[in-house]
């Protein structure tokens, strides 16, 4: 009996594909999330805001203030907010 692959599997398996390769899979993936309802959707991101929550108050990661967030993004894009 054949078994499913698990996640981290196919993450590994997509990572080893060629760069254009990679750009299509992400495409197809993305593609494939428009056909979903609204309340799909919110659904989705309902519970990855719950898994940020678990994460942050397990400490497993360590949140930083919005702004400061900003100015990181705009620095590394070499842009500035003022």
């Amino acid at each position: 009996m054949a078994t499913t692959p698990n996640i981290e599997f196919i993450q590994e398996a997509a990572l080893q594909l060629q760069p254009g390769a990679r750009v299509a899979l992400t495409h197809a993936l993305v593609e494939s999330l428009t056909a979903l309802s609204e309340d799909q959707v919110a659904e989705l991101w309902l519970e990855e805001a719950e898994r940020r929550d678990v994460e942050m108050e397990s400490s497993r990661v360590v949140g930083i203030p919005g702004e400061e967030a900003l100015e990181a993004r705009l620095a590394a894009m070499g842009r500035s907010e003022s």
